[in-house]
């Protein structure tokens, strides 16, 4: 196991105000549209797990870089793009606490972005590596202000996790 000498930031689920927004209309500007997910399995960005037999899931198009430039005044410019992204048709009152990162054990990508919002690179994570230890890795260069991670089969986004703000000393 890898330790690290500071604690790494927690994944970070859809924040109920914008997936309020996208149950209504989506970022492609769409509405939402609810249905029944008969066999489960579908990676909620809501909660960060995966859905159960029976809930109500949206299908919603999602640009959670736009999302973070709009809180932090970065300007992505072309790297500014959204995708398919599951969440609950109705509040379902977000993540449980977490141990680590949510939907690790299959391979994945970890896109790393500058604080202006653009690609500084990727790791592709193969289990069995640790997805928090590659975190680790990538908070460990200090321009890294975010980082996305992303499923490797469809290049969908899964979560993110941002860099802490830390007030420097003059």
């Amino acid at each position: 196991m890898t330790t690290h000498a500071t604690p790494l930031p927690a994944p970070r689920a859809i924040t109920e105000p914008v997936l309020a927004e996208l149950r209504a209309f989506d970022d492609a500007g769409r509405p939402a549209t609810a249905v029944t997910d008969a066999e489960g399995g579908a990676p909620l960005r809501c909660c960060l797990r995966r859905s159960g037999r029976g809930e109500r899931v949206a299908l919603v198009s999602y640009a959670p870089l736009r999302r973070w430039a709009a809180d932090t005044g970065a300007e992505p410019g072309a790297y500014d793009e959204q995708g398919p992204v599951f969440i609950h048709a109705e509040p379902c009152g977000g993540p449980a606490p977490l141990g680590g990162p949510a939907f690790t054990g299959a391979h994945r990508v970890l896109r790393r972005y500058s604080r202006d919002g653009h690609i500084l690179g990727g790791r592709l994570v193969t289990p069995p590596e640790d997805v928090a230890a590659a975190l680790g890795e990538a908070f460990a260069d200090p321009e890294v202000a975010l980082v996305h991670v992303r499923a490797v089969e469809y290049g969908c986004f899964l979560y993110e996790v941002r860099r802490p703000v830390t007030s420097q000393a003059s």
